[in-house]
């Protein structure tokens, strides 16, 4: 019944940034936590960040600690990731998930809805 899209995906220099969003429909009144999570060819979906319903925990994979920044409104039931100092590395489709409940944080085991992905190339 959730449904997430995400926006924002394009083409920056390194060094450059972007901002992602993430609209989700179908909530209704569901706590709700929220992630982005990337992936590049060959590689499993990786952890980026999430945020609780709450917008009290956030967890940032170590890699982007200190560049990107995660946030949400839960009254528009938008999240956006906020790029900053964008990496090579940063190359992948990012993609918006939600699970009810609680954060699990590192992992894509147990988020159950998915957005189908923004693509965010990082030319040098």
């Amino acid at each position: 019944q959730v449904q997430l899209v995400e926006s924002g995906g394009g083409l920056v220099q390194a060094g450059g940034s972007l901002r992602l969003s993430c609209s989700a429909s179908g909530v209704g009144f569901r706590q709700y936590a929220m992630a982005w999570f990337r992936q590049t060819p060959g590689k499993e979906r990786e952890f980026v960040a999430a945020i609780s319903w709450s917008t009290e925990s956030i967890y940032y994979e170590d890699s982007v600690k200190g560049r990107f920044t995660i946030s949400r409104t839960r009254a528009q039931n938008t999240m956006a990731l906020q790029m900053n100092s964008l990496k090579l590395a940063d190359t992948a489709v990012y993609y918006c998930a939600a699970k009810e409940g609680a954060i699990i944080a590192g992992t894509d085991i147990g988020w159950n809805v998915w957005g189908q992905g923004t693509h965010v190339t990082v030319s040098q």
